[in-house]
């Protein structure tokens, strides 16, 4: 029998191909430039009053060639109040122009919510506001009446706190030499009622470290421990009118005294002062 051929059969291994992963890229979201928007405009009537509190029974206000600086665009821009115009900027305006008067009547003026255009003209650009005349605003006197009366409590709970020298001392700027004359309650209740009507100058005192020591050489000067010349330009004892100190020209002679004695020689004067008043 004949051998049957055997043939060989090659067999390949497959070929795998390989899944290539693209790495998605990322792209940096690009910012948008957010501009910052531009205040609305509320629609409301509106009072303006000329400052000072004057109240002429008229007075008017130029609504023509006057200008305003538009930062935005880099010049002056001339305003104008015209009734048949829907801007006060005459760069903007079509048409005829109708000048209109601006006219305060006993020192104030009431605008209309309909008069938009003058409204604009007087809050916003024209050169005379806040110097010649203001809008009325609720919001902004409460404001600075609450800032008032924050600063009257605190100039009260000062005053209430201080001591007896120091009470004396910020009362003779407003009392003079008869805070010497005055008891303990008196210089309290006084005290009390300067802080009530003036409370911004009254902290000020407080606060001031020289204060006292003005106080301290007026009283050394009124019992004759000091002496102060007629021109009040010099400082000696008034024992032996040995000269102690020259004041600085143009310069008050209890504030100059006071700066003196945190010097060294003021210092060994302001302690044998002390002593003598104690």
């Amino acid at each position: 029998m004949a051998k049957k051929k055997e043939t060989k059969v090659e067999t390949t291994p497959p070929v795998i191909e390989q899944l290539k992963v693209e790495t998605p890229v990322m792209e940096t979201p690009k910012h948008k430039k957010v501009e910052p928007k531009k205040p609305t405009w509320e629609i409301k009537d509106r009072v303006y009053y000329l400052k000072g509190n004057k109240k002429p029974l008229s007075k008017m206000l130029k609504s023509a060639n006057v200008y305003w600086f538009d930062e935005e665009k880099g010049y002056e821009r001339e305003l104008k109040y015209c009734q048949n115009q829907k801007t006060c900027f005459v760069d903007e305006m079509k048409g005829d122009q109708r000048l209109e008067h601006i006219i305060f009547r006993n020192g104030v003026l009431f605008v209309e919510k309909e008069k938009t255009v003058l409204q604009k003209l007087l809050s916003l650009y024209h050169p005379h506001k806040d110097s010649i005349f203001y809008e009325y605003k609720p919001t902004k006197i409460a404001e600075n009446q609450i800032d008032y009366l924050e600063m009257e409590i605190e100039a009260l709970n000062a005053a209430q706190n201080l001591d007896i020298d120091m009470a004396e001392a910020v009362l003779r700027v407003e009392r003079g030499s008869e805070v010497s004359n005055m008891s303990s309650k008196e210089l309290k209740r006084d005290l009390l009622l300067y802080a009530k009507r003036n409370p911004g100058l009254f902290l000020e005192l407080v606060n001031d470290e020289n204060v006292v020591l003005r106080n301290f050489g007026i009283k050394a000067t009124e019992m004759g421990i000091l002496k102060l010349s007629s021109d009040q330009r010099t400082f000696s004892w008034g024992s032996n009118d040995r000269k102690l100190m020259n004041v600085p020209f143009d310069e008050h002679p209890y504030s100059a005294l006071a700066a003196w004695f945190k010097t060294d020689e003021g210092m060994e004067i302001y302690s044998n002062i002390e002593k003598r008043l104690n």
